[in-house]
């Protein structure tokens, strides 16, 4: 039984590929200029890890959720700082030919999907508790979050040759404060 009616997987999909969206846009911002092959892994993986995500949320239900709920909002914003100090740092750098760690490859790519993606698993929790099916949320989530974050890196790009020498930094900075969005929000709820 669907309790929220069609629209709830479109909804949740919304408020999960923001925080997808944001970060596409600070990568977008600080990188130089965008490649269509970055836009594509950076879409394919942020899609793919909400997609998992509220699968594994749904699966593991109220087990992993009382041992995550208390400091999933540690863990994101760890991740988004840790990137974001990075480009910062790499922003102060005498050589800034290029982006010094592409955002968009290897260990910072995961780290951003995962930092993306944990409200996610915590959305999956939820549904488990309220016996919802989990395969059609969790399509819609993650295209969302694919096309969100196309967008977000598409935008970011353009932001940047408007914006010019510091961009890497700001970019950073977006990070940081997305970072601090969630782990305030959490904080505010308890």
């Amino acid at each position: 039984m669907d309790p929220f009616g069609p629209t709830y997987p479109i909804i949740i999909a919304l408020a999960l590929a923001m925080d997808a969206f944001s970060v596409a846009w600070g990568i977008g911002f600080a990188l130089r200029t965008i490649s269509l092959q970055q836009v594509a892994r950076l879409s394919s993986c942020f899609g793919s890890f909400q997609f998992m995500m509220l699968i594994i949320g749904r699966m593991a239900g109220a087990t992993v959720e009382r041992v995550l709920a208390d400091f999933d909002h540690w863990i994101a914003f760890g991740l988004l700082a840790f990137i974001g100090g990075r480009m910062i740092y790499d922003s102060f750098r005498p050589d800034k030919r290029h982006f010094i760690n592409d955002p968009t490859k290897g260990l910072n790519l995961l780290t951003l999907s995962v930092a993306t993606s944990i409200d996610a698993l915590t959305v999956g929790f939820s549904l488990a508790f309220m016996n919802v099916e989990v395969m059609y949320p969790a399509l819609i989530v993650g295209l969302t979050a694919a096309i969100l974050t196309v967008v977000g890196a598409l935008t970011g790009s353009h932001s940047r040759r408007l914006l010019g020498e510091r961009a890497e930094m700001i970019g950073g900075v977006v990070l940081l404060l997305i970072g601090l969005r969630i782990l305030i929000s959490h904080m505010l709820k308890m």
